[in-house]
């Protein structure tokens, strides 16, 4: 008779893979469901905006569906569409980027679960660079891998800060990557190119993989002395046969977060490897929505700008309305679009989150879904309206109020 506990009596979980029966919902997900169909609620739990999708990019994609492009297609993604990858990339960042060293994705959260397919063997780590989304968790542990956490300390200012020698002590003979997600989210860190070249310096030593998370290079607050306005990046420090992989998405930078559109930039001599990945995975991206992913590059900078400033008001209405109250702990993030602040005498954030939901009407993501560092934090995504930004802060102050 088997005995093992994988094995159940029949039913839904019955026969279920260890890795995925043993995944739990996530916070955010607990969040959002204990409120699910209200209207009053003000959405500011997950990381998008309220602006919809340009025109010109939905126009492109329409045009392609228009064209009957329905079909099967290249499973690293159109050529047109690695072409413009390619050209956007060297203009982003000074660099030569072949089109070999490119593979489009089923959106950044495929990305990452391409290269934890492509790198891990049941066993081995991943160092995670905390407090983090929680989806590189997830895919570490899908396949049998087992994430390590290393958390960004909190300093006096309410910003972040990371303790490089802590990470590099932190890597065991396991250890197969090295995941960093900069600019970050929840907390907006952004590593330095000091930084950058230490990590990338121990992982030639050390034979390690780093596994770059770069989807919001573009949505940062500050300009290069060149004028460029982007986070340093390990491309632009790293050879084309380094360790590096690169991971990027075009939701953030475009409003493209249903269209599930994302890319890796990787050694050239991987491209057949993802190649076959993406063919088991999802069979490539449709190719309709690919030229609307062409569109953003070659014609989306514009967009950006605005979506930049859009945050950067969003931002600012923030840190003035949440640093006035004296119970809340809150820094101007260096990028991306989150404020990640703490609540004296809140410690179970789920809980204040399910209240503030409920009883307040507006939606905020609990630090417990962002692993080692984020407990005791509330992330609050401002990349919408003034208007909506303001009125869930009107609430949240009321929440405050009666602590």
């Amino acid at each position: 008779m088997q005995s093992d506990s994988r094995f159940l009596p029949p039913g839904l979980q019955a026969g279920l893979s260890g890795a995925i029966a043993g995944l739990p919902e996530t916070p955010i997900a607990e969040v959002s469901m204990s409120v699910f169909g209200d209207p009053d609620v003000v959405p500011l739990w997950f990381g998008e905006s309220d602006m919809v999708t340009p025109d010109f990019i939905r126009e492109a994609a329409a045009s392609g569906l228009g064209a009957g492009e329905t079909f099967y297609t290249w499973q690293r993604g159109l050529p047109e569409l690695r072409a413009a990858l390619s050209a956007y990339t060297e203009r982003l960042y000074n660099i030569k980027c072949p089109v070999d060293r490119i593979s489009a994705t089923t959106g950044g959260m495929q990305a990452i679960l391409l290269v934890c397919q492509l790198l891990l063997d049941p066993g081995d780590n991943v160092l995670i660079v905390s407090p983090i989304w929680p989806n590189i968790t997830s895919a570490v542990k899908l396949v049998h891998g087992q994430p390590r956490y290393v958390a960004l300390d909190r300093t006096p200012a309410g910003g972040w800060k990371l303790d490089l020698q802590r990470l590099f002590d932190a890597v065991d003979e396991r250890t197969r990557a090295i995941f960093i997600n900069s600019p970050g989210n929840p907390t907006g860190w952004t590593m330095s190119a000091e930084e950058q070249q230490a990590v990338l310096d121990f992982a030639r030593k050390r034979g390690l993989w780093i596994m770059a998370d770069e989807v919001y290079a573009r949505l940062t607050y500050g300009q290069r002395p060149d004028g460029r306005q982007v986070a340093p990046s390990f491309l632009e420090i790293a050879g084309p046969d380094d360790p590096l992989i690169v991971l990027n998405s075009f939701s953030k930078p475009w409003a493209m977060t249903g269209w599930r559109i994302g890319w890796l930039t990787h050694p050239a001599a991987l491209g057949d490897q993802f190649a076959k990945l993406v063919q088991i995975n999802t069979s490539g991206l449709p190719a309709f929505l690919q030229r609307g992913a062409v569109a953003a590059l070659e014609k989306g900078d514009a967009f950006i700008a605005e979506m930049i400033e859009r945050c950067r008001a969003g931002r600012e209405l923030v840190f003035q309305r949440l640093s006035g109250l004296p119970r809340i702990t809150v820094s101007r993030p260096e990028a991306a679009f989150y404020a990640f602040f703490s609540v004296e005498g809140v410690s179970d954030t789920l809980a204040f989150c399910k209240k503030l939901a409920k009883e307040y009407k507006v939606g905020l993501a609990p630090g417990e879904a962002f692993g080692p560092g984020g407990q005791g934090n509330i992330r609050l995504c401002f990349a919408s309206s003034t208007e909506r930004v303001s009125l869930g802060l009107d609430r949240i102050e009321a929440a405050v109020k009666t602590l």
